[in-house]
């Protein structure tokens, strides 16, 4: 199993309507490298959700339930998503400024902070799991 972090403004979809959705198809993933992050998602795989803006933290846990489908939004079929269903909400936000204090300069959310969907390293998955 694998770990992945999805970022979403919570102003347009928020871990709150993740919960109340029950599931949802994860979609509008544009960028090149964050295609390639999501097309390699499995069903199964943790998901980190983290909320952009002023959160700026890590505020839940989600499932896959998908692999890679193609976007129904992109004619071109070249676009992607992944539906998801929620897992757990974290007892306590871990913050980007968290990540910053405790060194960690090369994980992607940090090093490449527009980046919407990363690879979780194992190291930085048990770290962030340590903080709630």
């Amino acid at each position: 199993m694998a770990t992945y972090l999805l970022k979403t403004e919570p102003a347009t979809y928020a871990y709150d309507d993740l919960e109340n959705d029950g599931s949802t198809t994860w979609d509008g993933v544009r960028n090149a490298l964050a295609q390639r992050h999501l097309r390699a998602i499995a069903p199964g795989d943790e998901l980190f959700i983290y909320h952009s803006g002023k959160a700026r933290s890590i505020v839940g846990v989600a499932k896959a339930l998908s692999g890679p489908l193609p976007d129904q939004t992109d004619p071109a079929g070249k676009f992607f998503t992944v539906e998801i269903a929620p897992v757990r909400r974290l007892p306590k936000p871990v913050t980007l400024a968290q990540f910053k204090e405790a060194g960690w300069t090369g994980f992607d959310l940090v090093r490449m902070s527009r980046l919407s969907v990363m690879r979780v390293p194992e190291d930085v998955r048990e770290w962030i799991l340590a903080q709630v």
